[in-house]
């Protein structure tokens, strides 16, 4: 038997309660969740099989720590939590405290990441399990996967295999733990630097159509629903597009970048740095017309 305690939010945390609560070899002892953004079904879930829940705006205060002391459990695992934890927290378990970044580290590190996987036109993205230590992502590896990325993929398919495959690693990782087999990878031994994210803000998914076709696609589809979608501007409205497509063989020539230069059954067609893309899905009230020009400059 291990003892663990659980702090998590959302599908990512949902997707691996679901597998530890069946594993009857472990016992989860309580629920912590995000002080800001409580959420409901894990909530629901953590009442049906009668596990305490723990709630605290600063989980490295003194009086949070003595209600932790009071569990005793063998570990602590963080899957979508909020907070940093800092030495004394996550030394407290016997075992220490492990977390599941949607991230290959030593890169990737940081937010938003797979956001940052499909803008920079990555072929992969990674899921790791690691100890926490007082950087951030930076505690040595337990275990990592990675998953390929296709030109079909755009953040709401990362998102959806990285519920699963969070769930799936994270549970390896706390089995490997419980049996003793852990073989960990300093991070250094990777990469000295690595690589870290920065969290995107409002503001990040105006589109620039001086880009390439390629990187605009790419920028598109890392924004698209249920992300905040990218966006430009056309008679002074903001118009929000969920969707691109490269057109092959497109020949490249000199325009102007963000000129709308033809309608389709879609959409329209406009003009990049280098060619041009296919806009095919979209949300904007006014009226499309050939010869108008995208805006981005200071939106």
């Amino acid at each position: 038997m291990i003892s663990i305690g659980y702090f998590g939010d959302g599908p990512w945390a949902h997707e691996t309660f679901k597998r530890l609560i069946v594993d009857k070899s472990i016992k989860i002892k309580f629920v912590s969740l995000r002080f800001d953004k409580r959420d409901p079904v894990l909530i629901s879930m953590a009442e049906k099989n009668k596990i305490p829940l723990e709630i605290s705006k600063n989980i490295n205060s003194d009086e949070f720590i003595e209600r932790m002391k009071s569990y005793d459990v063998d570990l602590f695992v963080s899957m979508s939590f909020n907070q940093i934890f800092k030495s004394e927290i996550m030394n407290l378990p016997k075992f220490k405290t492990i977390n599941c970044h949607a991230g290959k580290l030593p890169y990737y590190r940081g937010r938003n990441i797979l956001n940052w996987a499909l803008i920079n036109d990555e072929k992969e993205f990674g899921i790791t399990v690691h100890f926490m230590d007082e950087g951030i992502d930076t505690g040595d590896i337990i275990l990592q996967k990675s998953y390929p990325i296709t030109d079909d993929d755009d953040y709401g398919t990362l998102l959806e295999r990285a519920y699963t495959g969070c769930a799936d690693i994270l549970y390896e990782a706390i089995k490997q733990i419980q049996s003793g087999e852990v073989k960990l990878i300093k991070q250094d031994t990777i990469d000295r630097v690595g690589m870290y994210c920065g969290r995107r803000q409002a503001g990040d998914e105006v589109i620039n159509w001086a880009s390439t076709s390629r990187e605009i696609f790419n920028f598109v589809r890392a924004l698209c629903e249920p992300g905040p979608m990218a966006c430009s501007a056309l008679d002074e409205e903001v118009i929000r597009i969920n969707r691109v497509k490269m057109i092959e063989n497109a020949k490249p020539y000199i325009n102007i970048p963000g000129q709308i230069i033809g309608k389709t059954e879609q959409g329209f067609y406009v003009k990049t740095k280098d060619t041009f893309v296919e806009v095919t899905d979209y949300h904007y009230k006014g009226k499309i017309r050939v010869g108008d020009r995208m805006k981005w400059k200071g939106l």
